[in-house]
């Protein structure tokens, strides 16, 4: 019986410091990348005035001179320009301007790292 007692402390000691572990230590994952809207036809693109900044409404193509313009007045370029892409090529949109107005595009702004912070410029 007291060998069973002491089995039985053992291994709460155990499970508590792995538990103790997996509390200091919080496994962080990825936010899976956003899902690319299907795309319009040209004809729709330039109809509406928020061609371009909503979700969706991008050609894939279309994504490096959005890009560049949202990246035109950062001192950071080549990483913006990368990230912009990324985004865009997942989102399908970029908001306007060089800075902000990201809840014109959801998907856009919703994208974060692993850390929690904003993966699109």
């Amino acid at each position: 019986m007291a060998a069973k007692r002491k089995t039985i402390v053992f291994f709460s000691i155990v499970m508590l410091q792995l538990l103790l572990a997996v509390q200091m230590h919080p496994i962080h994952s990825e936010s899976p990348a956003p899902q690319p809207q299907p795309p319009r036809s040209p004809s729709q693109h330039h109809n509406s005035s928020q061609y371009g900044t909503t979700e969706g409404s991008l050609q894939p193509q279309e994504c490096g001179p959005r890009c560049g313009d949202r990246c035109s007045n950062t001192q950071y370029k080549k990483p913006c320009l990368f990230f912009c892409n990324k985004c865009c090529t997942a989102c399908l949109c970029v908001p306007p301007g060089t800075y902000g107005n990201k809840q014109v595009c959801p998907c856009y702004n919703n994208w974060k790292t692993k850390l929690g912070g904003p993966k699109c410029p």
